[in-house]
């Protein structure tokens, strides 16, 4: 089917059909904004993740990592805000020197998991878009064709003779709603589910790193290595 074909097609349709590709075509290019936003989003946060991970297991000093992080005017994302959330409550619990070291723990670890669900939040932000078009633009592809099918045999009620002349053209215009139904829900499903899994290993990865550092802080809360003026 030629390109010029297709254009006849859809201009031909009835208002409802045209509505209905209006719909689609607004849904396809929405889910592809969010495909490639998504993307980069989820690109640029494990490369950060990275390199923080890298430095942090280098055994350096975790004050002057924490002053380094809170230096910058940007809030930190990611590990780096976890880190920076669970560390400056542990800091602040430490200056009262009535809380033991369980309770210290217990209030940094605290303060990571509220970061840990921020930033889930943040990484599954319009995902639920991408699902909501991937499940429904099928259903409203087919709802577009069946009101164009219905259309044309409608308008063909009073007709001695129906051929397939008189209908085909109809039915090609309705049938292209299916397809563009199809066009938009395929891509929005693979990369929903796709995103998804790196949601959830992030997630994980997240929740390790929270554990590690539970740990390494359970041990300073300990000996009392870790500055009070942090």
């Amino acid at each position: 089917m030629s390109e010029v074909s297709v254009i006849e097609l859809v201009a031909g349709a009835s208002l409802i059909v045209q509505l209905v590709m209006a719909l689609l075509l607004a849904s396809s290019v929405t889910s592809w904004m969010i495909i490639l936003r998504k993307r980069s989003e989820l690109s640029m946060t494990r490369t950060e993740a990275d390199r923080f991970e890298e430095e942090f297991w280098k055994g350096g000093d975790l004050i002057a990592m924490y002053r380094k992080l809170e230096s910058h005017k940007a809030n930190a994302q990611g590990v780096a805000s976890i880190f920076e959330s669970g560390f400056r409550e542990f800091a602040r619990l430490r200056q009262h020197g009535a809380i033991g070291a369980d309770q210290i723990i217990e209030g940094s670890r605290r303060a990571m998991r509220a970061a840990l669900l921020k930033e889930t939040d943040r990484l599954e932000k319009s995902l639920a878009m991408l699902a909501t078009i991937g499940s429904i633009s099928p259903y409203v592809g087919l709802f577009g064709t069946v009101w164009g099918i219905m259309s044309v045999f409608y308008g063909l009620g009073n007709a001695a003779q129906v051929t397939l002349a008189q209908v085909g053209p109809g039915i090609s215009e309705a049938l292209i709603t299916t397809a563009m139904g199809l066009f938009a829900a395929i891509p929005a499903v693979i990369f929903y589910n796709r995103y998804a899994d790196q949601v959830s290993r992030l997630e994980l990865r997240y929740d390790t790193f929270v554990e590690e550092l539970s740990t390494i802080l359970q041990r300073s809360a300990t000996s009392r290595n870790v500055s009070k003026e942090a």
